[in-house]
């Protein structure tokens, strides 16, 4: 069941993007470039935190972003390429966790038990958190939002992947596994924790950025208006 929503996840993802591909911004080589460095970085990705506590979307997530920005480097692409991806990888993400949820207990990512109404039984007459649904849910709200408009390319899959990575940091506590490796964390909620930071400092940088380029534009206002010698 698992593996049914996964690949049924991955093809629907493919076909949202190229129902947006018209609208890329991108150049057909440029974004050729990136995918490739976007699938060896994920797998690379996944392979690097199974050997720690299992297969999981977040390494994939975040070794595909490395390597997407390590082969944009090395072939000069200067613009960002990760707008478009969004709705894809929510698409595929949320099939995917479909299966998870139907899958129950033996598939090692259902909830710890809780005596909350809606707690379900799956399978082992032991009422959990759905985290499957949660993170269902969180997608499909996180994907509303991301529709408004975007002042800086890139933002859209920025506020993506740094919501994603903060919420799973957080629902991976109600979940028995993968358990926790150092203090109190998980490998999965410590590659969160370190993805978090990353984008801390991208989006401080850009703000700071931002502040410096309004400084320059007002003192070249200044210098227009007041008297020269």
């Amino acid at each position: 069941m698992h593996l049914l929503f996964e690949v049924a996840g991955y093809v629907a993802g493919v076909i949202v993007y190229l129902l947006l591909r018209r609208r890329d911004p991108i150049s057909e080589s440029d974004r050729a470039t990136v995918f490739a460095g976007a699938a060896i970085g994920a797998s690379i990705g996944a392979r690097t935190l199974v050997l720690f506590q299992g297969k999981t979307i977040v390494g994939g997530l975040l070794g595909g972003l490395i390597g997407v920005e390590l082969i944009k480097r090395w072939n000069d692409i200067t613009r960002s390429t990760g707008d478009l991806l969004v709705y894809p990888l929510v698409t595929a993400i949320a099939i995917g966790r479909i299966g998870c949820f139907l899958t129950g207990p033996i598939d090692k990512t259902a909830g710890l038990p809780t005596s909350l109404p809606w707690g379900v039984a799956m399978g082992d007459s032991v009422k959990r958190h759905p985290v499957a649904l949660y993170e269902i849910a969180f997608l499909l709200l996180l994907a509303l939002l991301l529709t408004r408009p975007m002042k800086i390319e890139g933002d859209r899959f920025r506020i993506f992947l740094s919501s994603y990575l903060a919420f799973r940091l957080a629902i991976d506590f109600l979940k028995p596994e993968p358990p926790p490796i150092f203090l109190g964390l998980s490998a999965i909620q410590w590659a969160c924790a370190l993805g978090l930071l990353y984008y801390g400092l991208v989006f401080s940088n850009d703000s700071r950025n931002a502040t410096v380029s309004v400084l320059r534009r007002r003192r070249v206002d200044l210098h227009d208006v007041l008297p020269q010698d």
